[in-house]
C-alpha cells in the first residue's frame, strides 16, 4: 500500500529543504572565505596593528585588535586593546585607589601581569610605540599622577597579561590570512574608542573590502 501523498511529501520536503539550507549555509562560508583571501601589502612591526580577521576561531582573538609593541627577528608581542576583562584594575592592584574601570585581556600569555598603555609622555622610562601612544614607565609615577588626577583614567589603559609570537609564528599566520596589518595606529583609537566598537570600526574607516567584512556576522550561517 502507497502512503498517502502527504505522508510522502513532508518527511521528503524537510529533508529536502534541510538539505538545501546546509548547502546553502556551505557555499556562503566558502564563498566568505574565499573572499577574506588577502595579501598583507604592510608588514608587522612595531606601532601596527593586527586586525583579526571576520572568522578566526580562536576565542581568545575573535574580533580583536592588537597594538605590536615589538617585532623583530626573536619574535613579535603586543596587547589586545578591545577586550575587557570582569575585574576592575583597583580589583587586581591594591595599589591602585578609586579606580573603577576593567583591565583590558592583554592576550592569554601571563595573565598573572599587569602591563599598561598611556599617553603621558614624560613618564619615566615609557617606551613610545607609536607617536602619542608609550607602553610602560615608572610604576610609582603613575600612581603619583593618577592620585593627583594628573593621569586621566581616559589616558591609560591596563592589560592583564599580553599576546605574543615565537619567532615565525606570526609570519606563518598572516600566511593563513589570520589577521590584516594596518597602520590607522591612533591614541584617539587606542584611548577614547569603545572596545566593543573599535573592530568595525577600524575595519569601516579603511574602507572597500574591509568595510565589508565589517559587517559580517560572527557565524556565517546566521546571513
Amino acid at each position: 500500500m502507497f502512503p498517502k501523498d502527504r505522508d510522502f511529501i513532508r518527511p521528503f520536503g524537510v529533508n529536502f529543504a534541510v538539505s538545501l539550507g546546509g548547502i546553502a549555509n556551505h557555499w556562503f562560508i566558502r564563498r566568505s572565505m574565499d573572499y577574506f583571501k588577502y595579501r598583507n601589502k604592510l608588514k608587522p612591526q612595531k606601532g601596527r596593528l593586527l586586525i583579526s580577521e571576520p572568522f578566526l576561531p580562536d576565542p581568545n582573538f575573535e574580533r580583536t585588535i592588537i597594538l605590536l609593541c615589538e617585532n623583530n627577528d626573536e619574535g613579535s608581542f603586543g596587547f589586545v586593546l578591545n577586550k575587557p576583562s570582569l575585574a576592575n584594575v583597583s580589583d587586581v592592584m591594591e595599589d591602585i585607589r578609586n579606580y573603577d574601570f576593567p583591565a583590558m585581556v592583554g592576550g592569554p600569555v601571563q595573565q598573572d601581569t599587569l602591563h599598561y598603555l598611556h599617553r603621558h609622555s614624560a613618564l619615566e622610562d615609557a617606551v613610545e610605540v607609536s607617536p602619542g601612544i608609550f607602553w610602560g614607565g615608572n610604576f610609582e609615577q603613575v600612581l603619583f599622577l593618577m592620585e593627583t588626577g594628573l593621569l586621566a583614567h581616559e589616558d591609560i589603559k591596563f592589560f592583564l597579561g599580553y599576546s605574543g609570537w615565537s619567532s615565525g609564528q606570526l609570519e606563518t599566520e598572516l600566511e593563513e590570512n589570520s589577521w590584516i596589518v594596518s597602520d590607522l595606529t591612533s591614541p584617539e583609537l587606542v584611548f577614547d574608542t569603545t572596545p566593543d566598537a573599535m573592530w568595525k570600526k577600524t575595519l569601516t574607516i579603511m574602507g572597500g573590502r574591509f568595510s565589508v567584512y565589517s559587517n559580517y556576522p560572527k557565524d556565517p550561517r546566521l546571513n
